[in-house]
């Protein structure tokens, strides 16, 4: 029975046990909500002190600082044109299949506009301008507090290179970052032995307080999200995986821990601390891993971009809102700056979504129609999130030359061959 002590078989029996909770007795099974809600709160309280604490020494002990900008741009270059890739295939995807088609439009668009509130009022601070200047902090501590990743990446940037800056004068401060970082690592191990309790409450709340009633209705949009999902991660990224010389299929199993507790708490960032340490380990750099991870989680949302136009288009076809081809191209131009700030966690893409359909002919009251979904696909976008700044860590890594090919034999596709 060792298999048992698998954190990925825990996991695994714990979303299997939540959704059978949570069908079985529904009203139990939504208030659960607590057990996976706290594990994500402890991961995020400590994805802001690992992300300072593990850039900062990375870029120190970098040395050639021109290897930052040439890590920033490469990740922007590569995060605009897989995203853009994306949202391309999306809207493609909506129109072969067109999941809106025959569904009925809301027939109170009072009660679906209630219903929005909460989503439509987030959406009114999601413009771009509002979005640039929330990346500078009120106070240094307030990056902390507020757990901005954004924030706290930017001031682990300057840091990093006044600290980089002082040579051997800040060496001792260097490893004693290295060392704070470890002990945050070492909380993380801690905390992710609670995962399986945590999937285990987050399907039960999911299925428990929406019902896989829900699903029938809507059953095509959802297929449309998860089939393309899975089109970008296995022909897509699998391609560009192979075209740099490593296994997507060997990479995913060496990530598996961290899927599933995405797959159980609807959240990529309950999974960060561990891809990132895990990365390390892969042989991607400590620096690179540092900036393309965190700067990723706000930049590269692969499986949000292809949620966001499915969803704009099915809207606009069961509202009966017809579109030309320059609206929808300008809804793509929208969605290649809004898609930039969708938070990655449960609810942030719904937001963006909301904020782009108010520059677009789309009534936001067909929203209504995606709320009791909505949660079912969270699942996809954030694996497919996770995959994606996985495979952009290791591709810009290999670009800056620093990929460590021993460490890296974990991914490679030689070694699969080989059976290693």
């Amino acid at each position: 029975m060792k298999w048992l002590k698998s954190l990925y078989v825990q996991v695994l029996v714990g979303i299997v046990a939540g959704v059978l909770v949570g069908f079985l007795w529904p009203d139990f099974g939504a208030r659960l909500e607590p057990l996976g809600l706290a594990f994500v709160n402890v991961i995020k309280m400590l994805i802001a002190p690992i992300i300072f604490t593990t850039i900062v020494a990375g870029i120190s002990a970098m040395g050639d600082l021109r290897k930052l900008g040439s890590v920033g741009w490469k990740s922007l270059l590569y995060f605009e044109v897989v995203t853009t890739l994306a949202l391309l295939i999306g809207l493609a995807v909506a129109h072969a299949i067109q999941p809106g088609a025959g569904i009925a439009p809301p027939k109170d668009p009072d009660a679906a506009a209630q219903s929005l509130a909460k989503y439509t009022t987030a959406a009114e601070s999601a413009s771009t301008v509002e979005f640039l200047m929330k990346i500078i902090p009120r106070t240094f501590v307030s990056a902390f507090s507020e757990g901005e990743i954004l924030q706290v990446l930017f001031l682990a940037i300057l840091s990093g290179v006044a600290l980089a800056g002082l040579g051997d004068r800040g060496r001792h401060l260097t490893d004693l970052l290295h060392k704070i970082a470890q002990l945050f690592f070492g909380i993380v191990a801690i905390v992710t032995r609670a995962a399986p309790l945590a999937a285990f409450g987050a399907m039960a709340f999911t299925v428990g307080k929406y019902g896989l009633g829900t699903l029938k209705s809507l059953g095509l949009v959802m297929a449309c999200v998860y089939i393309t999902c899975a089109f970008f991660i296995f022909v897509v990224l699998g391609l560009i995986a192979r075209l740099h010389g490593f296994s997507l299929w060997r990479t995913l199993c060496y990530i598996k821990e961290e899927l599933l507790i995405v797959l159980g708490t609807s959240s990529s960032e309950s999974a960060l601390p561990g891809l990132m340490l895990k990365l390390e380990k892969a042989g991607c750099a400590e620096a690179v891993v540092g900036i393309v991870v965190p700067a990723g989680y706000s930049f590269n949302l692969d499986g949000t971009s292809i949620y966001l136009t499915i969803a704009a288009i099915f809207v606009a076809q069961a509202t009966h809102t017809p579109l030309t081809f320059g609206q929808e191209l300008a809804i793509l131009g929208i969605l290649l700056l809004t898609s930039k700030g969708a938070a990655a966690v449960t609810g942030g893409g719904f937001i963006t979504l909301a904020a782009t359909l108010k520059s677009t002919p789309i009534p936001m009251s067909g929203l209504s129609l995606l709320i009791g979904v909505d949660r079912f696909m969270s699942e996809a976008r954030a694996i497919t999130n996770l995959i994606g700044n996985t495979v952009a860590t290791i591709v810009v890594s290999k670009w800056e030359g620093e990929f460590d090919p021993v460490k890296g034999r974990v991914l490679s596709a030689k070694s699969e061959s080989a059976g290693d």
